[in-house]
């Protein structure tokens, strides 16, 4: 039975971290609730992981203030390491133990109690699936298993909020997403996840996002919220013969908002979308420019991200 939480699971107000004249997260507010599945998105440096580390209480914010799980992170930190749990990247497993002396190991990091240990065994060993593995050395196991053995070693002893920092970083896609199943199984049950990815498609699993860029928040709300912030039908895909002249000749054109490289084509932001088809089309054919693809899109949290960071760069310059 997990502790109950009263107000957000994590509390952030004004939070940052300076390291000399470097400010790392720059003023962060925001509420995570109680049973979500929260994303912290944005690419290596962005300040997701410095952000992640002051509120596990393993870093003192240099100003503003965080409460996690109903303890402040600047006084009680030592209170809300029990509370929590936290899984990193690099999955801190010891390889030269078994997968069943791992999980006894982290139970008693964790003040597992001798009672309640052997249902706790059971539970993580069913959840990760590998009960057959348990006598298993742990350098043997595949980077998708290891995952799932440090998620079950980091819920040994039920903590209500789960900080997962690039959890799935290294991994293959099938693992990535037998993972994400077991994230939404947690949350059902109750635990809050706050986790951090700098990979776009699983973005989409999250209950809402915070947009990480150079130490601040950019934009914030679930997949389908900022999606719509792109606008709806506004996003064209377009596919031709020569995608880099292509480019040259659209950017700044007429009605054209942006146009970025996408895979093998370009998607382009418009103000009026059959309108800038008709022009796409004209201005290609001038140029002798085969059109294969041109069509409205649904944006994804690429598309959004990119737009998203743009227009920072470009309010920056």
């Amino acid at each position: 039975m997990l502790p109950e939480i009263s107000g957000p699971a994590v509390h952030i107000e004004k939070l940052t971290k300076c390291f000399g004249d470097f400010t790392a997260v720059d003023k962060l507010t925001l509420d995570v609730q109680r049973g979500e599945i929260f994303g912290f998105l944005g690419p290596n440096g962005a300040g997701k992981s410095t952000t992640i580390r002051m509120l596990c209480g393993l870093m003192a914010p240099t100003s503003g203030s965080a409460v996690v799980g109903g303890f402040d992170v600047t006084t009680h930190p030592e209170d809300v390491k029990r509370s929590i749990g936290y899984m990193s990247q690099k999955f801190s497993l010891y390889d030269d133990l078994t997968v069943k002396e791992n999980i006894e190991f982290f139970a008693g990091v964790y003040g597992v109690s001798a009672e309640t240990f052997p249902a706790r065994l059971d539970f993580v060993l069913k959840m990760a699936e590998l009960e057959d593995k348990q006598d298993t050395p742990t350098r043997l196991l595949s980077g998708g298993w290891k995952q799932r053995l440090a998620l079950g070693c980091a819920i040994l002893h039920e903590p209500p909020i789960l900080f997962l920092d690039e959890p799935t970083s290294g991994v293959d896609p099938i693992a990535r997403r037998n993972f994400w199943e077991l994230i939404y199984q947690l949350s059902a049950s109750g635990h809050t996840i706050f986790v951090t990815t700098h990979y776009m498609d699983e973005a989409e699993y999250c209950h809402r996002i915070a947009l990480m860029y150079g130490g601040r928040m950019i934009a914030l709300g679930s997949p389908a919220e900022l999606k719509r912030s792109l606008g709806v039908g506004r996003l064209l895909n377009l596919e031709t013969s020569d995608l880099l002249e292509s480019l040259t000749l659209l950017y700044g054109g007429d009605n054209i908002l942006d146009v970025a490289v996408f895979g093998a084509g370009l998607h382009i932001k418009v103000d009026d979308a059959d309108r800038a088809i008709k022009w796409i089309r004209s201005k290609l054919d001038e140029a002798g420019i085969v059109v294969s693809v041109l069509e409205p899109i649904t944006p994804s949290m690429e598309d959004v991200f990119v737009s998203l960071i743009e227009q920072e760069e470009k309010a920056a310059a």
